[in-house]
């Protein structure tokens, strides 16, 4: 079982920054491939991040490339995104997820490929 924790949302303008964090928790966080999704209001849950267990391979979803960055420091058990430039329609609550994985290099990019979720963290992004 694993354990997963958002912090970091708030309310910002667009342009602004934040850096959202995930704590993992309960088992071996280095062998787990870890994403970052999000919900706005009324919509599906969408695919934002992805970043494998080793940290050396990444993915993201086009709206996001080039303004928001994912990483992990796996002696902190914890995951990151940084996100830059941040726009209006990047209002949403941001999901933590995490799966085991048997190689250091997959990433995933779909919620069935995911196992444990986080609660949730409220990203507000006034125009």
């Amino acid at each position: 079982q694993v354990q997963l924790v958002e912090s970091g949302g708030g309310l910002v303008s667009a342009g602004d920054s934040l850096r959202l964090s995930c704590a993992a928790s309960g088992r071996t966080f280095s062998n787990y491939a870890m994403g970052w999704f999000r919900q706005a209001p009324g919509k599906e849950r969408e695919f934002v991040a992805a970043v494998s267990w080793s940290g050396e391979r990444t993915y993201y979803r086009d709206s996001v490339k080039g303004r928001f960055t994912i990483s992990r420091d796996n002696a902190k058990n914890t995951v990151y995104l940084q996100m830059n430039d941040l726009k209006p329609e990047d209002t949403a609550v941001y999901y933590c997820a995490a799966r085991p994985s048997s190689t250091p290099y997959a990433f995933y990019g779909r919620m069935s490929d995911y196992t444990y979720w986080g609660q949730g963290t409220q990203v507000t992004v006034s125009s």
